[in-house]
């Protein structure tokens, strides 16, 4: 077993369906992001969990996004610094809320024992529009991105079932060097560090499309221009 921090574990759970919200300005949209706490043990399929469905399955779900997790240390924060005393578990569409852990203690390709499930690191959350429509603020997402509490998504190696009061139990870190916080940031800017910024396109863990915009993003680069950062539209 790798060592690694004691005490981290699942918070809440929770899963919800598409539904039809209406945002008071004569706006409607459709998300899966008002996800409800689910209590006692929670079937984790190779997609997704039991009773969870995703709206805009082209940015949302899939394998490398059965399971989004966000850590209970942010929620004071952005109470904070929102000014909404609701925020809490469930409040940006997470899977898991969990306590013990964050972006820069969590490392791309982790693997992770939860109940009786096994699950990996796949990438950080990049965050839709979706989260700020919710919540009523604007530029929530460049907040997000900003902050680094952008959450992580996770995919299923042995599918099972998992609960609230669950221990995380780390087995397995290939890639130490890359936690979600620093391959969030390096995805997000990387002309701020171009030898990191390689380094990061020859992971073997990172997802292969994010690996050809990296290295579309360093070609403009070389070629004296830039591409934008990530445009949310992931989810």
């Amino acid at each position: 077993m790798v060592d690694a921090r004691s005490g981290a574990r699942v918070v809440s759970v929770h899963a919800g369906p598409v539904r039809r919200f209406d945002d008071g300005a004569g706006r409607s949209w459709v998300s899966a992001i008002g996800k409800s706490a689910l209590s006692g043990p929670v079937r984790v399929a190779q997609d997704s969990l039991t009773g969870d469905e995703q709206a805009d399955r082209r940015h949302h779900g899939g394998p490398d996004k059965a399971v989004f997790v966000y850590p209970c240390e942010h929620y004071p924060r952005w109470r904070e610094e929102l000014g909404l005393s609701s925020v809490g578990p469930g409040a940006f569409g997470e899977n898991l809320a969990v306590e013990g852990l964050t972006e820069d203690e969590v490392c791309l390709g982790d693997v992770w024992h939860v109940g009786g499930v096994v699950l990996q690191v796949s990438q950080p959350r990049r965050p839709c529009w979706k989260p700020a429509r919710r919540w009523g603020v604007s530029d929530l997402v460049p907040r997000i991105q900003r902050s680094g509490r952008t959450g992580w998504y996770l995919r299923v190696l042995s599918c099972g079932f998992l609960q609230e009061g669950d221990a995380m139990v780390l087995r397995e870190r290939p890639y130490p060097r890359w936690t979600v916080a620093r391959v969030s940031h390096t995805m997000r800017a990387p002309a701020d560090d171009l030898a990191t910024t390689r380094a990061l396109a020859e992971c073997p863990a990172l997802l292969d499309r994010w690996r050809e915009e990296l290295t579309r993003r360093l070609g403009r680069i070389r070629h004296g221009g830039e591409e934008p950062a990530g445009d949310g539209k992931a989810g």
